[in-house]
């Protein structure tokens, strides 16, 4: 028999560690992480406060509120991955674009 073919493209990389909210407090979800050698930051429920893990969520929730500006990204009009995709990216080079002017200016 054959062996079986990788994937096409790089390796995957776990992440070192994974940053969540209470909402995620749950021991299957640690012992997962842990299985696959991901330190767990969960918030716990009733005693850890949100605003420890809540600066790196603010990163996350801001970039996806910038990138709703873009109608066509929030309402999926197009089939076609490649052509998400495309205004994907084309949205990035925008908000990147408006942010070194603002810098700069």
């Amino acid at each position: 028999m054959p062996p079986i073919a990788r994937p096409c493209g790089r390796p995957r990389r776990r992440p070192k560690k994974l940053h969540a909210d209470k909402a995620y407090d749950d021991p299957a979800l640690r012992l997962a992480c842990h299985l696959r050698h991901i330190v767990p930051r969960i918030a716990r429920k009733g005693i850890e406060s949100s605003e420890k893990l809540g600066r790196y969520r603010w990163v996350v929730e801001r970039t996806i509120a910038w990138l709703r500006r873009f109608r066509r990204l929030t309402v999926r009009y197009e089939r076609r991955a490649d052509i998400h995709r495309g205004f994907l990216k084309l949205s990035v080079c925008l908000i990147c674009l408006s942010y070194v002017q603002t810098s700069f200016c």
